[in-house]
């Protein structure tokens, strides 16, 4: 006999003892669904990891938010005071040249008298 006759059949016997033989089978399609209690808490932890990140990520934006419009009100406060400064040296400076003008005026005032009560 040749080898692979010998071994078909060796496994015919097997396979016939096989189907006589009816395993008892459960009837249960919810065992595959179920999820072991490590899969369970490692989808628990994702969802919380996913959450907590989220707010991190929101409590972020808002911080840059936040200093974005420090920033903005910082500069425009600068842009006033550099505004407001320059505007009082422009009325120091026209004071100024008021009280000299008026200076000179007296000056021009007091040498014409003095010329006046020399004729």
């Amino acid at each position: 006999m040749s080898f692979i006759a010998e071994v078909a059949a060796r496994r015919v016997p097997v396979v016939a003892r096989a189907a006589t033989v009816q395993a008892p089978r459960q009837f249960s399609t919810t065992f595959a669904a179920q999820k072991t209690v490590t899969e369970t808490a490692k989808d628990t932890l994702k969802t919380v990891d996913r959450k907590v990140s989220d707010k991190l990520v929101d409590g972020i934006n808002a911080s840059s938010k936040a200093a974005e419009k420090v920033a903005g009100k910082t500069t425009e406060a600068n842009y006033k005071a550099a505004g407001s400064a320059e505007e009082i040296r422009g009325k120091a400076k026209g004071e100024a040249e008021e009280l000299k003008g008026k200076a000179k005026g007296v000056a021009k005032e007091a040498e014409g008298k003095v010329k006046g009560a020399m004729q």
